[in-house]
């Protein structure tokens, strides 16, 4: 699980498994840790979107929380790792709170924002898989 867990919990390896975002820049310096701060761009539904992540929840090979603390709308990113079978299994969960012309296509974010997760995730498997 830590092994797993060490690929996709380091931020400079974003661009590579999630195909939105685009760049990450260390606001903090490394390593992660609750306080850490890191600045993302990413490209969602055709708009570039720039916002900074604060880590406030990390356990490492378990659990890692992430909250906006600047961006277009409040966002919060949580990644768990757990064994299951011979192997580990990671989930990936975004919420936010849309604000202004986003709101009203909440319902079109929420279904890009599941389909580009399951991407993403299915990316990341392979990478790890193949051993990045």
């Amino acid at each position: 699980v830590a092994a797993v867990a060490a690929y996709p919990a380091d931020p400079d390896n974003a661009p590579a498994w999630y195909v939105n975002i685009k760049s990450v820049e260390w606001i903090t310096a490394p390593p992660l840790q609750v306080g850490s701060r890191v600045a993302f761009v990413a490209e969602f539904l055709g708009r570039r979107l720039a916002y900074t992540y604060e880590i406030v929840e990390w356990s490492p090979g378990a659990r890692l929380v992430m909250r906006t603390a600047d961006g277009p709308f409040p966002m919060e990113t949580t990644y768990t790792w757990q064994p299951e079978g011979g192997g580990t299994r990671m989930t990936l969960r975004n919420r936010g709170t849309p604000a202004g012309f986003s709101r009203w296509v909440t319902p079109l974010m929420a279904a890009a924002m599941r389909r580009a997760n399951r991407k993403d995730l299915s990316r990341l498997k392979d990478l790890v898989e193949r051993g990045r």
